[in-house]
């Protein structure tokens, strides 16, 4: 067996989520005199790859030292919605199981392609990562209980909606965009589409479902998509903890590993080594400026 890493780089230019602790790095130690370099680090949990405990936003939750590892590490189900959504839209269940077989207790990963405008690709984008990304609404996150889904990975800054987040109050610009969007698409405005008992939904409806998410995901999830494979997060054994920085990858035999290796051979790669697909990138570019004519 071999492991596929889903996981971005973590460094000191990594965004957090908007007004999260950023990551910091200092130096208490050298080898010279000291004779080994030590690092004292700083930051939130909620920055590079991470997932989100249920106590992040329900009090009698778990906390992440408490996720078996058989919770953590299952069957799983990778989708690529770059092709139909883009900067604000939504996307359902349908467009999931149009594409890929999602069965009952699995672990759901979401392309949506936003990976792309991660801090370490070329076509870095942050306000588009963490402001512009498709999301659900309350008809996917009733679906993922009735799959009775373990946990759901995104490759964007969240698992909600940002027009569903506080980010709608942050960020008016892009806020007027999203409204001429909704209003497009929908004939409502985001108020009415994502009214108060909506809000944060894939936070506050699921985590008490014991349906927690991860966010950020990347690394080379270009080279898995629309497929079944076994997927596993590993946090931090994190006593407390309301979220946890961590690894995320996808476990394929040995054969397929090869050929997998093969194709990334063949594919444009980030500064830090991983694949890019720069089609994903003119698909949404495509979407999303039809969007906002």
């Amino acid at each position: 067996m071999k492991f596929i890493d889903l996981t971005i780089p973590l460094g000191i230019g990594t965004p957090p989520w908007p007004t999260y602790e950023p990551l910091q790095v200092k130096y208490f130690k050298r080898l010279a005199p000291n004779g080994a370099n030590g690092q004292l680090l700083t930051h939130s949990n909620h920055i590079g790859t991470h997932i989100d405990g249920e106590i992040h936003f329900h009090t009698p939750g778990k906390d992440i030292a408490e996720l078996d590892m058989d919770f953590l590490v299952h069957d799983a189900a990778i989708v690529d919605l770059s092709d139909i959504v883009a900067d604000y839209d939504v996307y359902t269940s349908k467009m999931i199981e149009d594409r890929v077989e999602v069965k009952e207790g699995d672990i759901l990963i979401i392309h949506t392609g936003y990976h792309h405008f991660g801090w370490d690709q070329p076509t870095a984008d942050e306000v588009r990562y963490m402001v512009k990304h498709p999301g659900p609404d309350r008809e996917f996150s009733e679906w993922a209980k009735a799959k009775k889904l373990r946990w759901i990975g995104v490759d964007c800054g969240s698992a909600d909606h940002p027009m569903n987040t506080i980010i709608r109050n942050w960020m008016p610009r892009q806020t007027k965009q999203a409204e001429y969007v909704f209003q497009k698409k929908f004939g409502m405005s985001i108020e009415q589409f994502y009214s108060d008992d909506k809000y944060q939904l894939m936070h506050l409806e699921m985590f008490p479902e014991g349906i927690i998410h991860a966010e950020c995901l990347g690394g080379d999830i270009d080279l898995l998509l629309n497929r079944r494979v076994q997927v596993g997060f590993f946090p931090w054994r994190f006593v407390d903890g309301e979220a946890s920085i961590g690894r995320c990858v996808a476990m394929v035999d040995d054969a397929e590993y090869d050929q997998l290796m093969a194709k990334k051979a063949e594919m444009p790669k980030t500064k830090h080594g991983d694949v890019f697909n720069p089609s994903h990138v003119e698909s949404l570019n495509k979407i999303s400026k039809e969007n906002l004519s």
